[in-house]
């Protein structure tokens, strides 16, 4: 298994499993690599050093200011934010562009009380805040609107 440090176009950093080289050149060039934070499939190698195991354990290195990595805490942060999107997506029903008006039919006790996810304008956003209607824009990666494979 070949392990990959790779880099979308927007400067999120993940890693990548393989069986090869040719299968990695392979699934980007059918499109299938994309980042799994925004989705993004213009990707690119990272440089990296390859890891070696020859069967002793080491002790974990632990956090301190002296090996802080911004690399790792952006990883950390994009594992968190993944996370986050994956329990909206798992936690609420998707009401497509009918977001304003089922959040309007929610708040004024028309429809069930749930949590919902859709599409809404910059004025529909606006409208609902002024209304009192707590609502929170977020941007929710392509890839986790689509049904695992």
């Amino acid at each position: 298994m070949k392990v990959l440090d790779l880099q979308c176009a927007h400067q999120h950093v993940f890693e990548g499993w393989f069986s090869s080289e040719a299968d990695f050149q392979n699934q980007q060039g059918l499109g299938l690599v994309e980042c799994p934070v925004c989705g993004n499939a213009t990707i690119v190698k990272m440089l990296s050093a390859p890891r070696l195991n020859f069967g002793t354990e080491r002790a974990p290195i632990q956090p301190s200011q002296e090996n802080f990595s911004p690399v790792v805490a952006a990883r950390s942060l994009q594992e968190a934010w993944t996370e986050v999107a994956r329990h909206v997506v798992a936690n609420t029903d998707d009401v497509g562009d009918q977001f304003a008006e089922e959040a309007r039919r929610i708040h004024y006790g028309e429809a069930e009380e749930r949590g919902i996810r859709g599409n809404a304008s910059r004025a529909e956003t606006a409208s609902l805040m002024e209304e009192g209607i707590a609502v929170l824009p977020l941007e929710l990666p392509e890839f986790l609107k689509r049904p695992l494979q």
